[in-house]
C-alpha cells in the first residue's frame, strides 16, 4: 500500500471515528422556552422531571439508527406554553450498553440518555 494511499485510509478512519455516535441537541425543536441554568441564587419553581430515553447506532457509531427525542417524552407535560428550567443532558454506557457493543463487535452501539429538568408553570425565565 503507498504511503498516500495510507494516509487517506487513516484520515477516513479517523473521520468516521471522531464522528462517531455525536448526538446533536437543538432546544428549539421543542417548541417551548428551555433554560439551561437558573439566575444564581433563584431556582427555578415547578415540577421536576427526569426522563431516561436510549441512542442506537450501528457500524461503529457511523450510522443512526434511532436517536432519543425530549419532546415525545415531554409533550403531555409541556402542553399550554410551559417551559423548561435547569435542564441538564446526560449520556452514558451502561453496563448492558457496553455488554451489547462488545457481543455485536461494534455493529449495534447503544447509549443511555437521561434528561433532568424542571417543568415549570409559564414561559421560561430570559
Amino acid at each position: 500500500m503507498s504511503a498516500p494511499l495510507r494516509r487517506a485510509a487513516f484520515a477516513g478512519v479517523l473521520a468516521v471515528a471522531l464522528g462517531g455516535c455525536s448526538l446533536n441537541f437543538d432546544a428549539t425543536t421543542l417548541g417551548v422556552p428551555v433554560t439551561m441554568g437558573s439566575a444564581v441564587g433563584q431556582p427555578a419553581e415547578g415540577d421536576r422531571f427526569r426522563v431516561s430515553s436510549h441512542a442506537l447506532w450501528a457500524f461503529w457509531g457511523a450510522a443512526r439508527i434511532k436517536a432519543p427525542a425530549l419532546d415525545k417524552a415531554l409533550a403531555t407535560q409541556l402542553a399550554g406554553g410551559k417551559g423548561i428550567a435547569d435542564l441538564k443532558i446526560k449520556t452514558r454506557t451502561s453496563f448492558g450498553d457496553f455488554l451489547v457493543t462488545l457481543l455485536t463487535a461494534g455493529l449495534l452501539v447503544p447509549k443511555s440518555v437521561v434528561y433532568e429538568g424542571v417543568v415549570t408553570g409559564s414561559a421560561a425565565p430570559k
